[in-house]
C-alpha cells in the first residue's frame, strides 16, 4: 500500500495512491484505519512531504564506498544524527540554492524508514516491526557551509534541502532495491540500498537504547554516491519497489 501527504485547498490531506487517483482520507494511517473521503487525479495531486516526523533522525556515513572516499574509518556502532524539519519538501516542489551558497551543492539519495509504533530498548526483532514504511529522500548540502560551520546548521537544514516523498510504501522489501540517482535524465549514481555497513533495525535497536521513537519519526539511511546540482537541473532519486522523487533546483530569487 501506498499513502502520501497531498494539498487540498491549501489543506494537507492524507491519501491512499492507487494507479491514477489518490483516495482522500480522514487522518492518518500511521494512526489507525481512516475513512475515504473523496479521491483527486494522481496526475494533478500537489505532493506534500508524505509525513512531518515528530523527530528526525538521519544517518551519517553508512556505505563503504563513501566512508572510503571520505578517507573516514568504518564505524563500529551505528551512531545517528538529527535534522529540521523546515528542510523538508515534496516531490515536486523546488529545491531552492540560496544565493550565498558557493562551491560544491550536492545531492544524495537516501532510504527512509517511516516508524510506525513506539519503541524503548527494542529488540532487532522489535525494530524490523515497528516501520509502518518506506520512502524517498535527498540529503541535499551546501559543502563550503558544512566545512565553515562547527554544525550542520545551515549546510543541511536550510529550507528545501530535504526533499522527501512521493509517498511510503508499505509492502516492500527496502535493503533489497536499488537506488538510482539522475540529473537531467542522466544517471549520475546507483548502488544497491542494502549495501549499507548498519542497517535501519540496527540503527532502531541502538537509538532506543537512550531514546523512546516515535509514530512518524523518520529515519534516513545515508547514501553510497553524491553528485553536484546546479540551478536549471532537475533530480531524480529512484528506488525500486518505491518509486521516484524528483525536485527541480532552482536559484534563490529565480522562480524560473
Amino acid at each position: 500500500m501506498r499513502y502520501a501527504r497531498v494539498s487540498v485547498g491549501g489543506r494537507a490531506v492524507w491519501g491512499r495512491v492507487g494507479e491514477t487517483e489518490v483516495e482522500l482520507l480522514s487522518g492518518s494511517p500511521v494512526d489507525g484505519d481512516p475513512r475515504v473521503l473523496g479521491t483527486v487525479q494522481r496526475d494533478s495531486a500537489v505532493w506534500l512531504p508524505p509525513v512531518v516526523p515528530p523527530v528526525f533522525y538521519a544517518v551519517g556515513m553508512n556505505y563503504p564506498r563513501h566512508i572510503k572516499h571520505a578517507g573516514a574509518a568504518v564505524p563500529d556502532r551505528p551512531e545517528v544524527g538529527y535534522r529540521a524539519n523546515n528542510a523538508l519538501t515534496g516531490h515536486r516542489s523546488p529545491i531552492v540554492k540560496p544565493a550565498e551558497v558557493e562551491g560544491r551543492f550536492e545531492a544524495e539519495p537516501e532510504l527512509v524508514a517511516v516508524i510506525g509504533r513506539t519503541l524503548r530498548r527494542a529488540t532487532y526483532e522489535e525494530a524490523r516491526g515497528s516501520v509502518f514504511g518506506w520512502t524517498i529522500g535527498n540529503d541535499v548540502s551546501a559543502r563550503t557551509w558544512q566545512h565553515q560551520d562547527r554544525t550542520f546548521w545551515r549546510s543541511k537544514n536550510s529550507d528545501t534541502f530535504k526533499p522527501m516523498g512521493p509517498w511510503i510504501e508499505t509492502d516492500v522489501d527496502p535493503l533489497a532495491q536499488r537506488t538510482t540517482l539522475r540529473v537531467n535524465g542522466e544517471i549520475r549514481a546507483e548502488f544497491p540500498t542494502g549495501d549499507m555497513v548498519f542497517d535501519p533495525f540496527d540503527y532502531l535497536v541502538e537509538i532506543t537504547k537512550h531514546i523512546t521513537v516515535h509514530p512518524g519519526d523518520v529515519l534516513w539511511m545515508g547514501a553510497e554516491s553524491t553528485c553536484q546540482l546546479e540551478p536549471g537541473d532537475t533530480v531524480e532519486v529512484e528506488i525500486s519497489g518505491i518509486g521516484v522523487l524528483s525536485n527541480p533546483v532552482q536559484l534563490e530569487g529565480n522562480p524560473s
